[in-house]
């Protein structure tokens, strides 16, 4: 009985390390999204988008990301990672946990807004 189990447990394992690599989508908290709120800023994402992605003359709105059923949350890793259409990828630049704050940020129920930025040191 044991010997028959060993080719299920063996695709089991592969199956969980495969999981194991991708960043969580689903799982997001109140502080993914804030701190997605500041990626959001601070990695240029609204030079583009706009501040909260509200659209802008290069890119669009993504305020309805949350709705939209053609954009579920691994085709906006997808997106983030990889880039399209004239979006840049920014696999390079970004790790899985800022990539998934992002995601949790832009799907959101209810986007907050980063804190302020601190201001610049007196100049010398």
């Amino acid at each position: 009985m044991i010997h028959s189990l060993k080719p299920f447990s063996s695709a089991l394992l592969a199956a969980l390390f495969t999981c194991a690599a991708l960043p969580a989508h689903a799982a997001s908290t109140k502080a993914d999204e804030e701190a997605g709120a500041v990626l959001f800023r601070d990695k240029g994402c609204a030079y583009c988008h706009g501040v909260g992605g509200v659209g802008g003359k290069k890119a669009p709105t993504l305020t309805n990301l949350r709705t939209d059923k053609a954009w579920p949350p691994a085709k906006i890793t997808n997106q983030i990672l990889n880039g399209g259409q004239k979006m840049p990828p920014f696999g390079d630049s970004l790790t899985d946990t800022e990539i998934a704050q992002l995601v949790a940020y832009l799907r959101a129920k209810t986007r907050p807004i980063p804190p302020p930025l601190p201001p610049p040191p007196p100049a010398q």
